[in-house]
């Protein structure tokens, strides 16, 4: 995993004291100088101080694309669109937890969560949904799905072997086959959907 970017945003206060941190931290820690909206997007997370944020910073905050934490000296109610608090003040070793507990939520979230078709793939319950009825899938059958999920093309028996199985001693383009018919069969018998692993000469696709 890359080394977390995080955007630490508030008065020169708030940010000089989080610089001061920074080589006691676990991730790259950068300050704005400027709007929020000139900041490039390539940050993992953002943490702001609570003091006298205008609408058009709150704006700009809400809309950014990652996870959003805000310190702040006091309990407070405003600004729910946050996804965590920050206590203040705080141990250098209380603020590395943080953000290492945010990673592993969002992580976990991510996972708990993935579109496929009109489904749903729970990888941490290994569950396969659609309304109000699921199916438990096995881990290769995980693997063979996310494969599916990232090639728009058909994909060969012999490059799923190569990516799912590693050419491992005990498979061949038969196993393929078998784990593909498994699955469509359990998928065909709790959702009657006949379609939902497709194939052609060219291969296997969603």
């Amino acid at each position: 995993m890359h080394k977390l970017n995080i955007l630490i945003y508030g008065p020169e206060s708030f940010k000089t004291t989080f610089n001061e941190l920074k080589p006691y931290l676990k991730f790259n820690l950068t300050s704005n100088k400027k709007k929020l909206s000139n900041t490039p997007s390539d940050h993992d997370g953002i943490i702001c101080f609570d003091e006298n944020l205008s609408k058009n910073e709150i704006d700009e905050i809400r809309a950014k694309n990652c996870f959003k934490v805000l310190a702040t000296l006091e309990p407070i109610n405003n600004y729910k669109f946050f996804d965590y608090i920050l206590k203040l003040p705080t141990s250098v070793k209380e603020f590395n937890d943080l953000i290492e507990n945010i990673v592993a939520k969002e992580k976990f979230n991510k996972n708990s969560s993935i579109k496929i078709k009109s489904y749903l793939l729970d990888k941490n319950e290994k569950k396969l949904s659609h309304k109000n009825k699921f199916v438990i899938l096995t881990e290769k059958e995980i693997q063979l799905l996310e494969l599916f999920l990232k090639n728009s093309k058909p994909i060969s028996k012999s490059e799923i072997l190569s990516l799912v199985w590693k050419y491992s001693s005990d498979a061949d383009t038969h196993t393929v086959e078998t784990h593909i018919y498994r699955l469509r069969k359990k998928i065909n018998n709790i959702f009657m959907d006949e379609e939902f692993i497709l194939n052609s000469k060219d291969g296997y696709h969603l």
